[in-house]
């Protein structure tokens, strides 16, 4: 039986040991925070669970169009009690994962690990688990013990990165893991960070009526995004009076009487209530004992991996954020489930970043698969586009959706589909055909032959297939 030591529970590490069960090998997932990791306990689930509740707000709000009024400026926000249902399904969540894996079979345990000196002639490796303090899921950590493995999979995620001259205190300057310990709405929030997280807690403040200020130190929001979908969220901002401070770096944050100063490059100085560092994450991996075995980290801290997910040394493999492939719970997922079925010998599809599907929970949700119109712009790919607006679609003119589109992009001669974005409310949903679409191959014609119901955003979809068709070559 195939000895597997999995470092890490978060999405890459739980998938990979429900992964090797199935196949009869003897999991031990080590884990050092709680089981579900960073993006069940503070990241993905908190943030999405938080966004969830000031969607509410959205909806409110945009009642006044439908014809019904709802008078929700006069709407209380109880914070504690939102943060409160935060923290409580992210744990819930996290023990249902727990519950899971025992049920499979997978030994767990409570604990730190790193690697042991690899010894010469040996083709096992050696985990060394040390006790932790207090775990954010309240289990007992377990006494030192030593792993004896096959195959070790390396799933230590990531965490926040910290400015030298910003450092969290928790109660003005704070990570986007921090929030959830605030009392009280800011009076003014002051973002820095224009990505993907940043977005997406100025949109989900701004909901809750809190003054927000962006700071972003490229030209737009969402810099790495498509730009269309990009210029739609920056009007929706602007609406709903976001100041957007473009072309500015954050060099220093300072705590005052009654708030912070975000100081920039510039020399000029942006006052708050509260400022939220949202400028990227850092690897996990330190600490790990990588030296003992002759691994060596790419530049930024990264664990280098090959598209089936080893390393450079025989029998270690490693998924996830701690990888720097692409920061999304779905592909740390697919990456711990590829290392597992290589290692034991399965047939195995090596990971295909270019059928990952994404997407950014703002309002309207932002959603991505497949080859980038930036790509196609640039040259890279020959493709043939259409872009549909939601304004004319009827499910969204009956919903007084306002803005938003549907992209698709496809081969010119075959018609197969490479990519496509959706600007939506629900554009996470909306997405899923496209992807089938991109991860199978198929054409446009396939999708404009598919029925959708009517009325229904997803008429967009097959709409967009429509067009490309009727102006395309095709035989």
């Amino acid at each position: 039986m195939t000895r597997i030591a999995i470092i890490g529970g978060g999405p890459a590490g739980y998938e990979a040991a429900l992964a090797a069960t199935a196949y009869g090998a003897d999991v031990t997932v080590v884990d050092s925070d709680g089981i579900g990791g960073a993006c069940v306990l503070w990241d993905c689930v908190p943030s999405k669970t938080f966004i969830a509740s000031t969607g509410i707000r959205t909806e409110v709000r945009r009642a006044v169009d439908l014809g019904i009024n709802l008078h929700h400026d006069d709407a209380l926000v109880s914070l504690p009690q939102i943060h409160q249902r935060v923290r409580d399904l992210a744990f819930a969540q996290s023990a249902d994962i727990r519950s899971r894996l025992v049920s499979e079979g997978v030994h767990l345990v409570a604990g730190r690990a790193h690697l042991g000196d690899a010894e010469i002639g040996m083709s096992t490796h050696r985990v060394i688990v040390t006790p932790v303090g207090e775990r954010a899921d309240g289990v007992e950590p377990d006494p030192e013990i030593t792993i004896d493995a096959d195959v070790v999979l390396i799933a230590t995620g990531a965490s926040p990165r910290v400015l030298p001259d910003a450092q969290p205190d928790g109660e003005r300057i704070l990570t986007w893991r921090q929030l959830y310990d605030l009392e009280e709405l800011p009076e003014h929030l002051v973002v820095v960070g224009s990505g993907v997280t940043g977005a997406e807690f100025v949109h989900a403040y701004t909901e809750l009526g809190v003054r927000v200020t962006l700071v972003s130190s490229r030209d737009r929001v969402l810099p790495g995004e498509d730009e269309d979908a990009a210029l739609v969220l920056e009007d929706v901002l602007a609406e709903r009076g976001v100041t957007l401070i473009k072309h500015a770096r954050a060099d220093a944050v300072r705590r005052t009487d009654d708030g912070v100063d975000v100081h920039l490059a510039d020399g000029k100085v942006v006052s708050g209530s509260h400022v939220l560092m949202t400028v990227g994450s850092v690897p996990n991996t330190g600490g790990l004992g990588l030296e003992n075995v002759g691994i060596e980290l790419s530049k930024g801290g990264y664990l280098t991996v090959d598209r089936v997910s080893r390393t450079t040394v025989p029998g270690i493999y490693a998924a996830g954020d701690c990888t720097g492939l692409l920061p999304l719970a779905s592909v740390a997922a697919m990456q711990g489930r590829i290392a597992m079925y290589h290692a034991l010998g399965e047939g195995v599809v090596p990971i295909k970043l270019k059928t990952v599907a994404s997407a950014i929970f703002t309002r309207p949700e932002i959603a991505t698969v497949g080859v980038s119109q930036q790509a196609i712009d640039d040259g890279e790919y020959p493709a043939r586009t259409v872009m549909l607006p939601l304004s004319t679609n009827p499910r969204a003119k009956m919903s007084g959706l306002r803005r938003g589109f549907v992209k698709i992009f496809c081969r010119p001669a075959t018609g197969v589909v490479i990519g496509g974005v959706v600007v939506a409310p629900n554009a996470s949903e909306l997405i899923l055909p496209i992807a089938l679409a991109v991860q199978n191959k198929l054409m446009v014609n396939d999708l404009a032959q598919t029925f959708s119901v009517y009325p229904s955003l997803t008429g967009s979809v097959t709409e967009a297939a429509r067009q490309l068709i009727r102006h395309d070559d095709l035989d």
